[in-house]
Parts: structure tokens; sequence; C-alpha cells
């Protein structure tokens, strides 16, 4: 293995662990001798990488990002704009059929940190604010196609659609943490289809 890859594997490895122990215990809770532990890697390997614990943050925060951009585009490039949208949302929802697949809330690192990095870190709040403004944008492009389609309503406009769908599972998202329930998200489900059905001009 060459040295750059093997330096590539090291980092993407403190990475991985991280963000196995971020979504289990939260980003200000986690010590640094943990994600050194779990990545098997001594200190001055993870300060090879990363500057800081807040420079590790960002990074990971960039990383999960991109990965969640990845995912985004094999649900959203088949199908009508409302199909391509439910296919997404529906998405959000772990699925019992699939055995070791939570549903993408579960594994949201917007949901689990947004409100703990947004006073702790204002670069990593940057990253999260930019990654949550690119999808909503991405939603939004969707719709319009929808509209193109015809299988949404021409006077639904895309931009505040998208942000208030998006708003919505944000929030029925940190409501099933609360109430461990799947109401949250069958509600929110429920109204998704309500509001693409509906032409907000009339």
């Amino acid at each position: 293995m060459s040295i750059a890859k093997k330096s590539e594997t090291t980092r993407l490895n403190i990475l991985q662990n991280g963000h196995r122990l971020v979504q289990k215990k939260g980003f200000a809770a986690l010590g640094l001798q943990e994600i050194l532990a779990a990545s098997n890697v001594p200190k001055g390997s993870f300060y090879h990488y990363f500057a800081s614990k807040e420079a590790f943050g960002v990074a990971l925060l960039q990383d999960y990002i991109q990965d969640y951009a990845k995912k985004l585009e094999p649900l959203l490039a088949e199908g009508s704009g409302r199909e391509r949208l439910m296919r997404y949302f529906t998405g959000w929802i772990a699925d019992d059929r699939d055995v070791g697949q939570p549903g993408w809330a579960e594994d949201c690192l917007v949901v689990k940190l947004a409100a703990e990095v947004s006073d702790l870190s204002e670069n990593m709040r940057h990253v999260l604010s930019d990654g949550a403004d690119a999808l909503v944008m991405r939603l939004a492009e969707v719709i319009r196609e929808g509209r193109k389609d015809g299988s949404l309503g021409p006077g639904i406009k895309p931009t505040a659609l998208a942000q208030t769908l998006y708003q919505m599972w944000l929030g029925a998202a940190l409501l099933a943490r609360l109430t461990r329930s799947p109401a949250p998200f069958e509600h929110a489900l429920f109204a998704t289809e309500r509001l693409l059905d509906c032409d907000n001009d009339d």
C-alpha cells in the first residue's frame, strides 16, 4: 500500500469511528482518548490529520454531507418529481423489513448536532448550515421538475415548499427521538402527501 493510500485509510478510519461515537454520545461529551482508542491510533497520528478536535468535527461533518449527497442522488434520479420526493422522505423512516438498515433520520448528524454545535463551534455550524441549504436547493430543483412533468401543481412555490418540507421532517426526527415512536414520521409523511397534492396559488 502506498504511503498516500495508507494515510487516507488512517484518516478515514478516524472519521468513521468518530462518526459512530458522535452518534452515540454527541460531540462535546466525546473525549479525544475515546476516538484514539476506537481508531487504534496514537495521539500524534490524530493531530497529523486534524489540528484540533474542532477541526476533526469540521472534517467529520464535511465528509458526512458529501456522503449524504451521494446517497441522495439515486433516490432523486428516476420517476416524476412527486415520486422522487416521496421516495426521499420515505427513506427517513426505518423499514423493519430491512434489518440493520435504519432510516436516514437515525443517522442524521444535522438532527444529532445542530443545537449542540451552533453554540460550540461557528465553523461546524457553517458546515451544517451550508449542507442544509444545499439540500433544500436540491429538493426545490426536484419540485420545479415536478411542476414541469405535471406531477406537482403549477402554483407550488419550489423553494418555499422545499424549506417547509425539510423543516417539518427535521422536527419529526427530533420528536421521534424524544418519544421513541414512529408516529411523528407517520404524521410528517401524511402532511407531505397533502402538501404535494396542493396547488399553493389556488
